[in-house]
Formats: structure tokens, C-alpha cells, sequence
């Protein structure tokens, strides 16, 4: 999917919503436990009822390798069951790879050939020859962890390197690399206060915002702060949807949590202009 193509789906669905599939066997609803593959028939039923409201799902891939090859085949279900019936939806794998020269080539060729997924996040610790590998995927993109919602982020990702904080350092570096038109960022919901600072570096680029919702970050603040002419936002929100339920209404429950989310959206994208 190119960036144009995704913008044009904001617009058309009036929403920059991304659905997180973080699905946990101890989480979803008990019935689903007696299907073939609890897993899938799960992420169906979300996906079933979300799809006119998001522009996008965000499987983490650990909640699939927890369960060894049959979470894989439940990942490979999901992945080919959007791209068969919901091509329009922006696929993220959630993997967090990134390693150097030929391996990050093996990643990437897992989840953008193999798979199909529309992008991958990579930890960009080990430096360009971690992240070029991605990056020569045509139409394809790398999400590359700038500065994440956890707590755990100020222990590396906001100490400085001479003047510069690293988050900073590494949007700055990645602007350097081969094909970084295709790059695409984390930023945490939690860390909307470092938006204008980061915006001042990637004006442009999209980010990917997980935090919002369960982790307490602000739609209003990212979009006021993180927002561009091409929206240039894609707000994450993952166990505030698919477990707003845990009967058999669970469907139902996630689609009235992402309708509010796109409505918010709705209101914020109507305002903008």
C-alpha cells in the first residue's frame, strides 16, 4: 500500500484508526475456546465488525509465537483473510525486529513477502544496516521505534547523547538512510508533550500512536501536537476495542468502542478543516 492510498482511506472513513490484535487465549471470550482455531475465529469477528471504522490492524506477533506453529497458522489466517476480503486495510506486523545486513533481510522478507503485512516495527538500536534491509521493500514500510508509551523508555530513549536526546538522534540518522520515504515512526500516546520536537525534525512522516485509550495518552493532545496536512497519524488502540466484551457480545462491544474512537476522529479531522 503507498502512503497516498492510505491517505485517501482516512478521508474516505473519516478515521485514522488502527486495531490492535493482541489476542490472548486467556482474554477472549470462553466459548471461542471450543472453535477448531479460537485464535482466528476471534480476530474474524473483530475484524468483521471494526472494518468500516479503522484503516488498519496491528497483530503483535509475540501473542501468536507464544503459541507456537498454531499461533503462526492463526497469524497466517489473519493476515490472508484482510488481504482477501479487506485489501483497503493498512496491515502492521507488530514485530519489533531489526538486525543486521542478511538477517534483517530474512525478516522482512518473512513479513512483507511471506505474509503480505504492509509494514513491520523494528528496533533501530543496531543502525542502518539494520533498517536499509526493510527499507528496500518497494510500497512497503518500516515503522521504526522512536520513542515508545512504556515507562521504561526514559531509561534510554530520552537520556542525551552530547545535546541531543536519542529518540532524536535517531529520527535525525534515519532521515540518512536509503529510501527513508518509507519509513514511518512510534511515538507513544504517553509522550504527546514531545511531539512538537519531534515534528520539528520529520515533518512529515507518519507516526504510528499506541497509548491511547488503556495507557491514558490523549487523542486530542497527539492530534493537536502530531497532526499534518496528510493527517500523517495512526492511533493504535488494542485491548480498548477487542475486550471491551468478554460474552458473547464481544463483537458487538468492539465495535461500539471503535465507533467512538472514530467519531472522536471524525470530529477532530471536521475541525482541522
Amino acid at each position: 500500500m503507498t502512503t497516498q492510498e492510505l491517505v485517501s482511506q482516512i478521508h474516505k472513513k473519516k478515521s485514522f484508526l488502527i486495531v490492535g490484535l493482541d489476542t490472548d487465549l486467556d482474554k477472549i471470550p470462553k466459548h471461542l475456546l471450543e472453535e477448531e482455531d479460537p485464535i482466528f475465529a476471534f480476530n474474524k469477528a473483530i475484524i468483521d465488525a471494526t472494518h468500516d471504522l479503522c484503516v488498519g490492524y496491528k497483530p503483535n506477533i509475540a501473542f501468536y509465537e507464544a503459541y507456537g506453529i498454531e499461533g503462526w497458522k492463526s497469524l497466517e489466517k489473519t493476515i490472508n483473510y484482510l488481504n482477501d476480503n479487506y485489501p483497503e486495510q493498512f496491515t502492521i506486523a507488530d514485530a519489533k525486529r531489526g538486525d543486521i545486513g542478511n538477517t534483517s533481510t530474512r525478516y522482512a522478507k518473512a513479513f512483507f513477502e511471506s505474509l503480505q503485512f504492509d509494514s513491520v516495527t523494528i528496533a533501530p538500536y543496531m543502525g542502518r544496516d539494520s533498517v536499509e534491509p526493510f527499507l528496500a521493500f518497494e510500497d512497503k514500510h518500516t515503522i521504526v521505534l522512536a520513542l515508545t508509551s512504556n515507562q521504561g523508555a526514559f531509561d534510554f530513549q530520552t537520556q542525551k547523547i552530547g545535546d541531543q536526546e536519542v529518540y532524536k538522534k535517531v529520527l535525525q540518522t534515519s532521515k540518512t538512510y536509503e529510501n527513508s520515504d518509507r519509513l514511518m515512526y512510534v511515538v507513544g500516546a504517553t509522550k504527546a508533550e514531545y511531539l512538537t520536537d519531534i515534528r520539528a525534525i520529520i515533518p512529515e512522516a507518519f507516526l504510528l500512536v499506541p497509548g491511547v485509550g488503556a495507557q491514558g495518552g490523549s487523542l486530542e493532545e497527539v492530534c493537536k501536537y502530531g497532526m499534518t496536512k496528510d493527517i500523517g497519524l495512526l492511533v493504535n488502540s488494542s485491548r480498548g476495542i477487542i475486550y471491551k466484551s468478554q460474552e458473547e457480545d464481544f463483537a458487538e462491544a468492539a465495535r461500539a468502542s471503535a465507533k467512538s474512537m472514530q467519531q472522536a476522529m471524525q470530529t477532530i479531522l471536521q475541525e482541522a478543516n
